[in-house]
């Protein structure tokens, strides 16, 4: 008998415009709208807009994954370590093809639903971790990009976080752990939007000069408009090998609320619901942000 184990079979990404992930980005952000218009509790639109850009681009075109196949050890593996952004991460994965959006809808933050205000891999199979308690989404991506090492594959881990989570002592000890053990297929997207729940986040905690901080822990970083897919593609594109030596930080400077006027770093909206009147605002905010764009 055979010890070889056998190779997973490598899974391409999507052919895609950017065009077309503007697309998908604008229908993302349009439905989390209309789910916080029929959602009848608070949703974290706030911060779900600030990162829909980024999570279109790494859903529809950065990550190898395949919905129909979502337990193939060859897949990338995502962890959402900004846990309160789950319906956007829920929506994003619809689109892709993983859920149906229109359960989602019908079942989002309902006792027994699949589909919680934070992911919980038990109830939901393509969700790759439980999270929601900041900081410890790096720490989950460092130990699965090391089990990817050790074993000789070749995927990637990528994690989202928003920025205020970087202020846990966790999450360097994560980025210690990633460069000292040379982890080039781990890739940090920061959710740089500047903003916590209540507060401005450098009036809590001065995290400037943020990109050095990354830098003199031995990252290669990435910096870019978070809200420009071009220059997210771009981004992907220019990630080094798996086999490289240097996890890497591609900070995304955002707008919390992105595509809402009144939302827009407004402290107000990281969470609340929309009336029938507001959500018709939101839209028609939406809509001539784009056009301007």
């Amino acid at each position: 008998m055979s010890n070889t184990i056998e190779r997973p079979q490598t899974i391409e990404r999507q052919e895609i415009t950017v065009e077309e992930l503007e697309d998908r980005a604008y229908e993302l952000k349009e439905k989390l709208l209309r789910l916080c218009g029929s959602y009848e509790g608070s949703v974290h639109i706030g911060g779900d807009l600030s990162v829909a850009d980024i999570l279109t681009a790494l859903f529809q075109y950065g990550m190898r994954v395949d919905p129909s196949d979502i337990g193939n050890p060859g897949r990338d593996r995502f962890i959402l370590s900004k846990g309160h952004a789950a319906v956007c991460m829920y929506i994003a994965m619809a689109i892709r093809g993983f859920f149906d959006y229109d359960e989602i809808v019908r079942t989002y933050g309902k006792l027994g639903s699949a589909f919680g205000m934070h992911p919980c891999k038990v109830q939901l199979p393509g969700v790759e971790a439980s999270t929601g308690s900041l900081g410890h989404g790096l720490p989950i991506a460092v130990g699965l990009a090391l089990h990817a090492r050790q074993a000789g594959l070749d995927h990637r881990v990528f994690v989202l976080m928003g920025d205020g989570e970087t202020g846990e002592g966790s999450v360097w000890e994560g980025a210690i752990v990633g460069r000292s053990r040379e982890l080039g297929n781990l890739v940090a997207f920061v959710d740089r939007n500047r903003q916590l729940m209540t507060s401005f986040s450098e009036d809590r905690i001065v995290l400037e000069p943020y990109a050095d901080k990354w830098r003199a822990f031995g990252w290669n970083v990435i910096e870019v408009d978070g809200h420009d897919m071009s220059a997210l593609v771009q981004a992907i594109d220019s990630l080094p090998a798996t086999d490289s030596d240097r996890p890497t930080a591609v900070i995304c400077r955002t707008v919390k609320g992105n595509g809402v006027d009144f939302m827009e770093r407004n402290l107000g909206w990281h969470a609340g619901s929309l009336g029938a009147a507001d959500l018709e605002r939101a839209l028609v905010s939406l809509s001539k942000s784009r056009k301007e764009k």
